[in-house]
Formats: structure tokens, sequence, C-alpha cells
């Protein structure tokens, strides 16, 4: 079986598939207050689509899906979709990133489905008024709750924080803290520019050394060895439960080992997070491909995978502005 393997010798096992742009919350760092242009419903891939184009990506070794959005549970039917996707007999670990503010209804359903394995819940205070300064939404008790549910759950926790010069730097070692008792990741990310406007001004620079440094600062910390492709730096904390990491999203330095790709909610291939997209998937399936056709292609696609995400950056037709609802976050 042929194996999707780019010009680096890197192997594409991980597929981060964003189901839907449209998300309930506004967060400053993914978009502007007034929200995106979101498509036309028509525009965006059918879940029949979605599930073929990650049938096809398993059987060239792809074996791991985030399902993300935009906000994956604002999309209508999104807990069938995933019942559909666990059939792929192909499919080791099923990952959903989700904000939380609609899905402790499903807990008990997400439990159920083997598949599921790990949720990402973004949150980025711990402060009710904060919280809803970052988000432009007072949601807090609702994603709070959720944290709680699915901490008391058997499914894999992390918790996704992007540390906002200006905003929640002060909240850094507070995040550390909830690992002593519970059983979680908190992974602090670097904040990145698609915001739907470019990288913003910031008085200060929280690169990965700078949150590491805020960390040791009040805790000892030991590097945890992580799998090759691993996006995060990990750590163990004396004495505590739970571990932290942080991904160095927007400094780049974890690019070496990159096993994946993305598909936008409209079908766009991506490379890397920081390309302009190589090619549109929905337009090629509605015009005919075949199964053969579209391995073909996705073998073809890989090999202009960029060796990092500076080259990517760097070959782009324009400026990064896209909100990262837009691209899958």
């Amino acid at each position: 079986m042929s194996k999707l393997v780019d010009n680096f010798g890197r192997q594409i096992s991980y597929v981060r598939l964003a189901v839907t742009d449209r998300c309930n919350l506004r967060c400053q760092y993914c978009m502007p207050a007034h929200g995106i242009d979101i498509v036309p419903r028509k525009e965006l891939l059918t879940y029949k689509e979605m599930y073929r184009i990650v049938r096809v990506l398993t059987e060239l070794g792809v074996n791991k899906v985030r399902l993300t959005g935009g906000e994956p549970f604002v999309r209508k039917d999104f807990m069938s979709f995933l019942e559909m996707l666990s059939f792929n007999d192909l499919l080791d670990d099923i990952n959903i990133t989700t904000n939380g503010a609609l899905i402790s209804n499903h807990i008990e359903t997400l439990e159920k489905i083997k598949k599921v394995k790990n949720i990402n819940l973004s949150i980025d205070s711990l402060q009710r008024e904060k919280f809803a300064k970052i988000t432009r939404r007072d949601v807090f008790p609702e994603v709070y709750n959720t944290f709680e549910l699915l901490e008391k759950s058997n499914l894999n926790l992390k918790l996704n924080v992007v540390v906002q010069s200006g905003f929640n730097t002060d909240e850094i070692n507070g995040f550390v803290a909830l690992t002593k008792d519970k059983d979680i990741a908190v992974r602090f990310i670097e904040e990145m520019p698609f915001n739907g406007n470019g990288q913003r001004e910031t008085n200060e620079n929280w690169s990965f050394n700078r949150i590491l440094e805020e960390i040791k600062s009040q805790y000892t910390i030991t590097k945890i060895s992580s799998e090759k492709s691993s996006t995060s730096r990990n750590y163990s904390i004396e004495g505590h439960l739970g571990t932290v990491g942080i991904i160095p999203a927007f400094t780049r330095t974890i690019c070496n080992d990159c096993n994946r790709i993305r598909i936008t909610s409209t079908g766009t291939f991506k490379n890397c997070l920081f390309d302009d997209g190589v090619f549109n998937l929905r337009n090629f399936i509605r015009n005919g491909a075949s199964n053969e056709d579209l391995k073909e292609l996705f073998l073809s696609l890989v090999k202009e995978k960029p060796k990092d995400g500076f080259e990517a950056e760097a070959n782009r037709k324009g400026n990064v502005t896209e909100s990262m609802s837009t691209i899958g976050g």
C-alpha cells in the first residue's frame, strides 16, 4: 500500500479536519469582533464527502484525525458524523478540539464512541470577566462546567491556553496549579496571527522560552520525552498529577517532525498551517473524481509540503490575514 511521504521523508499519519467555519464565540486572537464572512452551507464539505476523504487518507496510512472548526459542535448532526467516522476500521483515534460551550450534554455519548479518545478544550482564562473579554461572550460558567465534567470522564483531557500579551499572562501559573490534583495536560500556545486581521501589535513577546521561564519561576519541572511528531514540549511537575506543555506555534521549532495535513471546512487542502492552501478537494470530488483519483492527488500534494512553517509563509501569495476559524484551529 502506498504511503503519504513528503520530500523530506516525513510520513503523514494525522489529518486535522475542520467540520465548519462557524463558531459561537468571537475570540480576539481568532477573528474580529464582528465575526467573519461565513461561507454558504453548500460550499461546506458534506459529512459524506468528509467521510470519503478520511477513508481514502486512511488507506494511505493516516490513522488519526482531529476534528476542529470553527466550533465542531455548532454544526448540526455532528455527533452522528462522529458515529459514522468511528466505523472506519483503519482509523485508530478520533480527537476533537472544542471551546466547550455546547458539549456538556454529549459527554456520555462521546465516552461510548471508543475511537474518541482525546478532547482539547480551549480555555484562555479562569476569570469570568477576563474570559468574556477574550471570547466576547459571557459563557465561562458553561465552559468551566464542561471542564469539570470532562475531567471526571474517561476521555483524555487537554486544556489549550493561547498566551496573549496584555490579557492572560498573569494566569499562566494559575493554570499550572490545576495539574496538581487533576490528571490533565495544560498546554500553553504561542499566539499566532490568524485572527482575521494579521499579527497584532504587542508590548511583550510571550515566546516558548518566556512561557517556560514564567512556569519555572514557581515550579520545579522535568522534561518528558514525547512522541517524535508531538506539537508540544511537555513537562512533569514535582508533586503534580497532571502535566504541562508548550506549543511553539509561532516560533515554529516543531516543524522537522511534522506528520500532519489540514483540510478546511470548504475542502481546501493545506500542507501547513502557514500556507494559503494548495488544492480544493470539494470541487475535485464534485466534478466526479474517483477514490483512485483522490489517492493519486494526495500522494502528489504531500510532495509539495514545505520544510517548515517559515518556508510555507514565504511562499504565500499574500500576508497572513485569515481567521483561525476559517483554517480549522
